[in-house]
C-alpha cells in the first residue's frame, strides 16, 4: 500500500495484504442458494396462511358464487365413457376455482427428470393450514401421434380403434408444452380436491346444473347456438354431434344438453377424445 496521506493504516500498525479473489460460483452453489430461496418462500406462506385462516363458510360461498355464472356453470362438470360404464365428476375449471375459494394452497410443479424421451414432472398441492400434502409424479412422453407424418421425425406408427394409421412423431417444443400442460391440468385437478369438503363439491356441482337450467329455460336457442360454437372449436362439427344423437342437431332436449358439455368440458380438459 503507497504511504500517502489518504492511505488508512490499521491502529497496529501492519499493514494489510492484498483482499483474496471472491471464489467463482459454481453449480453447486447456486443449487443451495436456490433451495434455500425456495424454503424460504414456502416458510413465509405458512406464516401468512397463519395470520390469515380461511373461513370454510367463506369458501363455500365464494365457490357457489362462480357456479351461479353461466359461462362457468357449462364447464363445471365433465363426462367420459370407459367402457360401458360412465364416469362423470368436477371439471379441471371447478378445481382450480376451487383452489382459489379455499386460499393457503401452495401448488408446486417441479420438474424432477427430464431426457431425450421423457420429462417426468412432480405435482403436488399442499394445505398450508393443515399442513396435508397430496402428490402425483407424471410422466411426459416426448412424442404425439399425428396422421400425417410428413415432415415429422417419425418414431413409430399404429393402427387406431377407427382402422387408420397414426404416426408416432418427436413432440416440437409447443406440443410438448401443451401435452405437460395438460397432463398438469389433470394431476392437480385429482390432489386438489381432496382438500375441499365434499359437501361443498357436491353443492357446487348442483348449483352449476341450476344455473344451466335457468340460463337455458330463457334463451335455449343462444345455450345450442353456444354449444355447437364450442365443439366447432374443437373439431367437432354439427353433424358428428347429430350422428351420435341420432337426430338434427335443432333439437336438443334438456338431457342432451346436458351431456353434451359435460362431453364437451371432458374433451377440452384433455379427459377424452371425441373418438372416445
Amino acid at each position: 500500500m503507497p504511504n500517502t496521506p489518504d492511505a488508512i493504516i490499521p491502529a497496529n500498525g501492519n499493514r494489510p495484504g492484498p483482499l483474496a479473489p471472491r471464489p467463482p460460483v459454481t453449480g453447486e452453489t447456486s443449487a443451495l442458494a436456490s433451495a434455500a430461496q425456495a424454503r424460504a418462500v414456502v416458510e413465509a406462506r405458512y406464516v401468512m396462511a397463519e395470520r390469515n385462516p380461511r373461513n370454510i363458510d367463506t369458501v363455500r360461498a365464494r365457490l357457489l358464487a362462480d357456479c351461479k355464472r353461466p359461462r362457468f356453470a357449462e364447464v363445471a362438470r365433465w363426462k367420459r365413457p370407459i367402457g360401458a360404464k360412465t364416469l362423470t365428476g368436477p371439471s379441471i375449471r371447478l378445481a382450480e376455482a376451487a383452489i382459489r375459494a379455499m386460499g393457503n394452497v401452495d401448488t408446486q410443479t417441479p420438474t424432477v427428470y427430464d431426457d431425450d424421451d421423457k420429462r417426468i414432472v412432480r405435482v403436488s398441492v399442499t394445505d398450508l393450514e393443515g399442513n396435508a400434502t397430496y402428490s402425483v409424479d407424471i410422466a411426459v412422453a416426448k412424442t404425439v401421434e399425428r396422421r400425417d407424418g410428413s415432415g415429422r421425425d417419425v418414431i413409430g406408427a399404429r393402427q387406431n380403434s377407427g382402422g387408420q394409421m397414426v404416426y408416432i412423431v418427436r413432440a416440437t417444443d409447443d406440443e410438448l408444452m401443451a401435452k405437460q400442460a395438460a397432463l398438469v391440468s389433470k394431476a392437480i385437478r385429482t390432489c386438489a380436491l381432496r382438500l375441499v369438503p365434499g359437501d361443498i363439491l357436491e353443492e357446487a356441482l348442483d348449483v352449476a346444473t341450476a344455473t344451466l337450467a335457468s340460463a337455458d329455460k330463457t334463451d335455449p336457442e343462444a345455450a345450442r347456438k353456444r354449444l355447437l360454437d364450442g365443439f366447432a372449436a374443437l373439431g367437432v362439427t354439427a353433424g358428428m354431434l347429430a350422428k351420435h344423437l341420432g337426430h338434427d342437431t335443432k333439437a336438443l332436449s334438456d338431457a342432451e344438453r346436458d351431456d353434451l358439455r359435460a362431453i364437451y368440458a371432458a374433451i377440452r380438459d384433455g379427459e377424452a377424445r371425441w373418438t372416445d
